[in-house]
Order: structure tokens, then sequence, then C-alpha cells
């Protein structure tokens, strides 16, 4: 009879958390009439449900009166599973960046998935727009949550905060695990990538058209399968609900990023590093990985991942998940 309990907990904590999910989703559709956009205003309470499912729970953190910091957390903060933080890029909020990966990675390891300022509902009033500020408000949140050790995965722009919190905090960060990110780049190097990218890149990082989120799409996905498909009226729906809040401060975030001057002298991190890169990256080509990983030296590694672009977690999510678990929980 026992053993029933725990049965019964779990099933009405769905529930529960079903009944809530759905009450946030109606009320935040009140201010909409679009009818695409509560389409993709519904799907973004679907995956708030499929996370929930995974394990975790939305939950908000004060760092002090002008920031706050949202994550999805893993319900058991007990668990004997290691913790792993994710940290993702620009292309809307963690929950769509992850999808194909949280279900996967939550049977090894307890999740810690922030939203970075500025995207979902983490936000601050501070006039800083640097990597290094994202870094230090992600750790003072994450020791605020009790977490005292962690590996850290991170994709794109995730990779740059990823980079300088393993060096400002390496109490805290055990291993990390950098995707598709254009750290260590030179000016040239810089330079030169953003010319071949022939459009605005803030535009493009920021999409406020259609056609901006569409050829997004095309420059990150080597298999942009369905999406290449979807009518315009319906990118405008994801663009509402995923771009719009915040957008003059993710514009700041990417300026800055565009426009510092290069890390001539990066730092060496003392945490192992795997490295991985999609062999097809438009982005970001794929000799960058074998230049960070002779930035960082003997504790590094590099995996590229064949007929894959630069959004690996879209193109090729269980290569990926399978690398990432192998690398952090030790296998060979």
């Amino acid at each position: 009879m026992a053993v029933a309990y725990p049965k019964l907990y779990n099933v009405l904590s769905f529930y529960l958390a079903t009944i809530i999910a759905i009450s946030q989703f109606l009320i935040s559709i009140l201010p909409y009439l679009n009818p695409i956009t509560l389409l993709i205003t519904l799907a973004d309470a679907l995956l708030s449900l499929y996370l929930r499912s995974c394990g975790l729970c939305p939950c908000t953190v004060e760092l002090d009166d002008q920031t706050t910091m949202n994550f999805w957390v893993a319900n058991s903060r007990r668990s004997n599973k290691p913790a792993l933080v994710m940290l993702h890029g620009y292309g809307g909020n963690s929950k769509w960046q992850f999808i194909h990966q949280v279900g996967s990675l939550s049977q090894s390891f307890s999740l810690y998935i922030p939203d970075l300022l500025f995207f979902g509902k983490s936000y601050t009033n501070r006039p800083e727009r640097t990597e290094v500020f994202q870094s230090k408000c992600v750790a003072e949140a994450l020791k605020t949550l009790g977490v005292e050790r962690f590996a850290v995965y991170s994709i794109s722009y995730g990779g740059y905060v990823a980079y300088w919190m393993a060096e400002m905090y390496p109490e805290l960060v055990e291993k990390v695990v950098v995707v598709s990110c254009g750290v260590g780049m030179t000016e040239e190097q810089r330079r030169e990538q953003i010319n071949k990218v022939g459009s605005n890149a803030l535009n493009l990082l920021v999409p406020e058209s259609a056609h901006d989120l569409r050829l997004l799409v095309n420059l990150t996905m080597h298999k942009p399968g369905p999406s290449k498909w979807v009518p315009d009226i319906f990118l405008h729906g994801f663009i509402n609900v995923t771009y719009k809040q915040h957008r003059k401060e993710k514009l700041e975030l990417a300026e800055h990023l565009l426009r510092k001057k290069a890390d001539i002298d990066l730092p060496i991190l003392t945490q192992e590093t795997l490295i991985i890169w999609g062999d097809k990256d438009d982005v970001f080509p794929v000799y960058l990985a074998y230049q960070l990983q002779r930035q960082l030296g003997p504790k590094s590694k590099v995996e590229i991942i064949k007929d894959t672009g630069h959004a690996v977690n879209m193109d090729s999510p269980i290569s990926l998940n399978a690398l990432i678990t192998s690398f952090v929980l030790g296998y060979s």
C-alpha cells in the first residue's frame, strides 16, 4: 500500500501542473487577437507541459531588486544524477531551443536550464549587455538554487556565457561543452563572417520579419526539413511570441557581441572541454573548432558531426546528446 502513495502523488502533481499551465496560457492569450499568435502561444504552453513531463519545473530567481532569472530545474533536487546546466543561443527561449534534448538528457542528468537575460522571462534593469554579466547572473542564480558543482553545455551565444562562467567560477564548473561558438575569433575572422552573411546581422539574430527569420533558419540549419515550407503568417506568429518582447535589449546584446574587440588574451580554461561542431556550419566555419582547441590545449578535444549545420541541436540532436552524455559522465 505504501508504494501506491508516491505514484498517486506523481499523478496528482502532473495533473495539477497541467491545470496551472493551461490557466497561465489562458491568461497569457488575453492581450492577443491574432489567431496565429494564439496558436504559437498554445504551442509554447504545450512545450512547458512537455518539460514538466520530463521532470522539470519552472522557477524564478530574484538576484536583486533589478535582475530576475527564469529557470527550468529538475524536480528532484536530491537526485544522485550529476547536474548539467544548458545555455541556449539566439533563436527563441530555452524551451524552443532544447526541445529535442531535454527528454534524452534528463534521463542522465539533473537539468538546470536558464533563460538568459532578455530571453523568456529573464530580465534586468541594469545597463550591462556583456556575456560576462550574463555569466555572473547565471552562476549567482545557480548558487541561490543550491547547485554546488555542475557541468555546462552551451551552444552558439550560450558558449560565450559558458566560457566566461568556467573562467570566473572554476569552483562551480566541472566540465564544459561548447557547441558552434565563435569564442576566440580574431577581428579579421569576425569581419569575414559578417560580410559572408550578406545582410544585416542584427536583423538575422533578432528577426522582425518572416523574411529575416527564414534567412536565419536557412543559414543555421543544414537540414531545415518541414520548416522551409512554413507559411509566413506562422513565422510572424513565432516572432510575436519569442522575439518581440525585449527586442531592444536583445539587439543591444547582439550589437555588443558583434562590435566588441576580439579577446586577444583569451584565458585558458582549467576544465576538461568538449568542442562540438557541424561540418556544414555556415555561421562559424569548422576551422574555428580546431582553433579553439589549440587555444585550450590538451584538456580539450573536438568532435565534428557530419551533414550538420550551425544549429547542431536541431540538425543532429541524437548525436549531440550522445556526445554530451558520454563526455560528462566520463564514458570512453
